[in-house]
């Protein structure tokens, strides 16, 4: 029997695609036992049970940027975590360690590689984690999803896969009049899904709540807006009562494939897997980059679409001013959103979960170079 170990997380944008490949893994070896590895604390540790699969925490954190008396107890964990991580690998065996990105990734992966281990390594982003540029140079494989990744790894190693999504994302035949149901929505309206993803964005929420006067003047649109839970209460506060008749607000949109099946232009962050879904759904998009990760690292996953003309950005400074001239353009001129709409799905990748799965058994058989 195969076994293989996933280790990473932290962010829905590597627990998402992980969980993807380890679906495609059972698909092609029912019999393959799969041990997700991640990091206390984070989301990984109950959206992977709720799908199923095992997982194993390590008290692993992220380093402080500042120095700061917190790092030392981050270097203590990381201690912690590497003897954990030897005891996992020791214990369970696996022909393969696949990373995925994120802070877990980083002890069993080291710990695989010096133990011969095969180390499979998949990065979303078109800026490499740091994560994986350090294990690296001991993996054996490098799934990316952009052009240009030779910037950052060996281009030998390099495999192009696409990023993975979530399956029920790429079901939407007839789930449009579905969606529009359940969403109170007018089929005959043009729809413009704004999300800054399951935790909400400040910035997208302040842009459209300082317009939903002139929002409200829009006749032939209207606006899906999934603030977040942790801003939903203040804004039903602010404008629950005077809430314009063509916005429908939401903490969470708990069928995200229902409020894309509704949507004719979507205003989202630049993580990775949001830009992978874009892809594959065909969405004109309006890209607000977080300011807030790594290496700002959003901001070139937008730019590599907006220089094949395949979506908008809006840098999250300027979102405020800009967002609702860009909206009214995109509803009103049907050629310009034919056309983000053409290039974007030119840029689809499917099948990338079985790609990514296909390399990994080829690893374990020792079937590649």
């Amino acid at each position: 029997m195969r076994k293989v170990i996933i280790s990473g997380g932290g962010t829905g944008g590597h627990i998402f695609p992980a969980l993807s490949i380890a679906g495609a893994l059972k698909r092609l070896d029912p019999e393959i036992e799969i041990l997700f590895v991640g990091a206390e604390g984070k989301m990984e540790m109950q959206k992977v049970p709720e799908a199923g699969f095992p997982i194993i925490g390590l008290p692993v954190m992220g380093l402080k940027r500042r120095l700061t008396l917190g790092n030392i107890r981050v270097i203590l964990n990381l201690l912690k975590s590497l003897r954990k991580a030897r005891r996992i690998v020791r214990e369970f065996r696996p022909d393969a360690v696949v990373g995925v990105g994120g802070y877990a990734s980083g002890p069993i992966g080291r710990v695989a590689a010096r133990a011969g281990i095969p180390l499979i390594l998949q990065e979303q982003n078109s800026y490499a984690g740091i994560t994986n540029r350090l294990l690296a140079k001991k993996a054996g494989c490098i799934c990316v999803a952009y052009d240009g990744m030779e910037r950052f790894f060996e281009k030998e190693k390099l495999v192009f896969t696409g990023n993975p999504v979530r399956k029920e994302l790429l079901e939407m035949e007839g789930k449009r009049e579905e969606g529009m149901k359940l969403y109170g929505l007018d089929p005959e309206k043009k729809t413009i899904l704004v999300t800054g993803g399951s935790l909400g964005a400040g910035s997208l929420n302040g842009a459209v709540r300082k317009k939903l006067d002139l929002i409200a003047s829009w006749k032939n649109t209207q606006l899906l807006w999934q603030c977040g839970g942790s801003y939903y209460e203040s804004l039903q506060k602010e404008v629950g009562g005077s809430l314009p008749a063509n916005v429908r607000l939401e903490a969470f949109l708990k069928r995200m494939d229902l409020a894309y099946a509704c949507a004719d232009v979507v205003v989202a962050r630049a993580g990775a897997g949001t830009i992978s879904e874009l892809c594959l759904l065909k969405k004109a998009a309006v890209l607000v980059p977080s300011p807030n990760v790594a290496e700002d690292h959003q901001t070139k996953n937008a730019l590599a679409l907006v220089e094949k003309g395949a979506a908008l950005m809006i840098r999250d400074a300027e979102v405020s001013e800009r967002l609702a001239d860009i909206l009214k353009e995109l509803t009103e001129q049907d050629g310009k959103r034919e056309e983000l709409t053409a290039n974007i799905a030119s840029l689809a990748i499917h099948d990338s979960d079985l790609r990514i799965a296909e390399e990994i058994l080829k690893r374990i058989d020792g079937k590649a170079k």
